[in-house]
């Protein structure tokens, strides 16, 4: 498996910086945070893009994948949420990222079956604009549908193979979920897995990897087990929690603490 981070750990972090600190802390990859408050957002003109992209590449560092924010399963209009995802497509292109992150975004105030309904259909148009690009789209364990249960009841009416699934091991735990369960639903559609780290499910301030409560091991212990050989993102929620350690002091101990996982698991 290969390991990456999130630029959600470093929030505003030039892209110079954020390439040093993967290449010095052995990572193979990076996934960026995609927002209009970050170096790398749907903006960006071609020359800008070439210049992301030239920097990664010279490091040899992949970019894994843009973390954008379109939600594919939010009441109204799908034509703006389809131009966000088209749009956010080109930019991964351009970039030469495999992938792009999607949430579900669903309202309390739909059925299970509209927001599951309203979520394929979106993925399914824009999967057909991914595949002319060479990119697939991620649908994230998050917010409305945070279990491999709830991804896999979108997923398995789009029937696409652009359209996939980003395992966020927080989300899945969160929902009451366990790792076989959600790889199970998962992995015929699994792109790559955010890993992370909390006190606890009334806590979720990030924690450095292996000082928390989430099941690490045993999800590393089961992806080996199976023979899954992909990325193990680790997204540090800084961004979102101000008093959390700096992600770059961590980022050693991070790589470090995945490495001795997989070796045990191997």
């Amino acid at each position: 498996m290969k390991l990456a981070f999130s630029t959600l750990g470093v929030p505003g972090l030039p892209i110079s910086d954020v390439v040093r600190l993967a290449a010095t802390h052995g990572y193979h990859g990076v996934e960026l945070r995609t927002h209009p408050e970050e170096p790398v957002h749907l903006g960006l003109n071609p020359a800008e893009r070439t210049d992301v992209a030239a920097e990664f590449k010279a490091a040899g560092i992949e970019i894994l994948g843009l973390a954008g924010y379109a939600r594919v399963a939010a009441p109204g209009d799908d034509g703006p949420v389809i131009a966000e995802i088209r749009e956010l497509l080109e930019l991964a292109r351009d970039l030469g990222a495999p992938y792009i992150r999607v949430f579900p975004g669903g309202s309390p105030d739909q059925s299970p079956e509209e927001a599951d309904a309203t979520a394929a259909r979106r993925l399914g148009t824009a999967a057909e604009y991914a595949a002319d690009l060479g990119v697939r789209i991620l649908l994230e364990t998050h917010d409305s549908h945070r279990t491999g249960a709830d991804a896999i009841r979108v997923l398995g009416l789009v029937g696409h193979r652009q359209a996939g699934a980003l395992w966020d091991v927080m989300h899945t735990w969160l929902g009451g979920e366990q790792p076989p369960s959600t790889f199970a639903a998962l992995s015929p559609h699994l792109g790559y897995i955010q890993v992370k780290d909390i006190a606890s499910a009334d806590d979720t301030t990030p924690l450095p990897l292996g000082t928390g409560v989430l099941p690490l091991t045993e999800c590393v212990e089961l992806l080996s087990r199976e023979g899954w050989d992909g990325w193990l993102c680790w997204e540090y929620e800084k961004r979102w929690y101000a008093s959390a350690a700096p992600l770059e002091g961590l980022l050693g101990a991070g790589r470090e603490h995945l490495a001795r996982l997989l070796n045990e698991s191997a």
